[in-house]
């Protein structure tokens, strides 16, 4: 019996998603803004209900972070991501200006390709469900190959909790056969309207040359600044918090420490007592070894691990409650691999002078990869806060908190988000927390408020005289027999 080609097949499937996706959302498109509501809340509660079984399984199969820091991560994408967009309108009407009388009407873009990392495989699939249902779009999603299982188990939690709770069956799909070809295929496919795609750099690129609209969003390299006024002592246990917080997989999470010098000694102790091992000389060259066998790309294999995993590997003797690992540099760049972004429990630490010096090194660090994402600051500083925040490329600033829960609006006011735009300086369209607004056109109704007399066309100077001679004779008979009178009465005088 012949076998089928698995690449065949996962084309065959990707197509057969978006076909059943785009029937369902073309009836999805006619509820109303109650229905709708009611469905997100069910997928909410059901998710939110659902976080520790999916975040085990995503452990499980990807060997990636830890279960109850993932359990929390789900929470923010299910019950957290709810309360931000509840009340926001995304059917019908949405907005009424009186005085300028334009009326905003909201429409979904159709069926959403959503790409999803390994890093973050069960979270970003709630996320990007939560708010494809609530701008009446269908999702398509695609997971990492090596997260397809607990993916799809999330999307399902997702898709039965919406179909109990009255959404059209085939409204969210999940691939399952780990195609590369498929998941670009599907990106270019005809009846794809929006790409949502979270992932590395080539993936996000792809997206963007697709030809669709696209949502990708960059890397981060996150510099911390401990500014001499901060509080050393929190600044310490927050940035230790969120760099072991999932072993270090949120794209915003801190990866080096930049640290004044007038309070480094302070910080150091303090890092110690937080359960941090700082390398040795010998050490810092076997931790290079392994972050980047390859000059400029970070080994996967650290990525998500924990701390005593890592050094065992590097063949490092730590303690067993160590958090994070520590290397002390003083250089930047793609060759030096603790400036790299790691995704995993390792900080590169700069000592500087000042706060000139720090910013100029937080700048390096962003411009090797980074830029337009996230940077963060701890001080008592308010004025140099809001200073850095003008001055440095990027679309967060987080203030006195933990930048890994605070970029996704975990500890802050910004919008939950799984997506975190860099803007520009990234090479992104948007440098916004992507939520749900963003997954809907506005179309804008505009009454006449102003009368406007169009005046005729006035006629060029040169052409007076054409127009003259083009016109009809208007002279009667008795004004040519006044003339022909008045000039036989001229040639008779001039002949006396």
């Amino acid at each position: 019996m012949a076998t089928l080609d698995k690449d065949l097949l996962a084309l065959q499937e990707m197509r057969d998603a978006v076909k059943n996706a785009n029937a369902a959302q073309a009836i999805y498109m006619q509820y109303s803004q109650q229905q709708v509501d009611t469905i997100v809340k069910a997928v909410a509660d059901a998710a939110f209900k659902e976080a520790e079984r999916l975040a085990k399984m995503a452990v499980e199969e990807t060997g990636m972070g830890v279960w109850n820091h993932k359990k929390i991560k789900n929470e923010v994408a299910s019950r957290d991501l709810y309360e931000d967009i509840k009340d926001l309108k995304t059917v019908g009407v949405v907005g009424f200006d009186r005085a300028k009388k334009v009326t905003e009407i909201a429409s979904p873009f159709g069926v959403v390709a959503g790409i999803i990392p390994t890093t973050n495989p069960t979270s970003t699939a709630i996320f990007k469900a939560m708010i494809s249902l609530k701008t009446r779009n269908a999702l398509v999603v695609s997971p990492h190959p090596y997260a397809v299982k607990c993916t799809k188990e999330a999307l399902d939690v997702c898709r039965i909790a919406a179909e109990k709770a009255g959404a059209p069956e085939g409204l969210l799909q999940c691939l399952t056969m780990s195609s590369m070809e498929a998941t670009q295929q599907l990106m270019k496919h005809r009846d794809i309207h929006l790409i949502l795609a979270t992932g590395g750099g080539a993936l996000v690129k792809a997206a963007y040359s697709s030809g669709k609209p696209a949502y990708g969003v960059g890397p981060g390299n996150v510099p911390a600044y401990i500014e001499k006024s901060a509080n050393v002592v929190k600044a310490v246990r927050q940035l230790v918090q969120s760099k072991s917080f999932d072993n270090g997989t949120i794209c915003a999470t801190e990866q080096a420490i930049v640290v004044d010098k007038a309070v480094a000694q302070q910080v150091m102790a303090e890092l110690k007592k937080n359960n941090a091992y700082i390398v040795n000389d010998e050490e810092k060259v076997k931790m290079e070894q392994l972050i980047s066998p390859t000059p400029g790309k970070v080994n996967p294999k650290i990525v998500g691990r924990s701390a005593t995993h890592i050094a065992q590997v590097a063949g490092i003797t730590v303690p067993d409650n160590t958090k994070v690992i520590i290397g002390v540099e003083t250089m930047i760049g793609k060759n030096i691999p603790f400036s790299l972004e790691k995704l995993s429990p390792i900080f590169a630490l700069y000592i500087v002078e000042d706060s000139v010096e720090a910013k100029q090194v937080m700048i390096d660090l962003l411009n090797i990869g980074g830029r337009g994402h996230t940077c963060s600051i701890h001080t008592e500083n308010a004025a140099l806060a809001e200073q850095f925040a003008v001055d440095l490329p990027v679309s967060r600033f987080i203030v006195n908190s933990l930048s890994s829960i605070g970029a996704v609006g975990g500890t802050t006011g910004l919008a939950p988000s799984f997506t975190l735009g860099c803007g520009t300086f990234g090479g992104n369209i948007t440098s916004d927390n992507v939520t749900a607004r963003h997954l809907i056109n506005i179309k804008r109704m505009a009454y006449g408020t102003k009368d406007v007399d169009v005046p005729e066309p006035l006629v060029e100077a040169t052409s007076v005289v054409e127009a003259v001679l083009a016109q009809e004779p208007t002279v009667d008979a008795a004004t040519v027999q006044q003339i022909v009178e008045q000039v036989l009465k001229q040639i008779s005088s001039q002949n006396k």
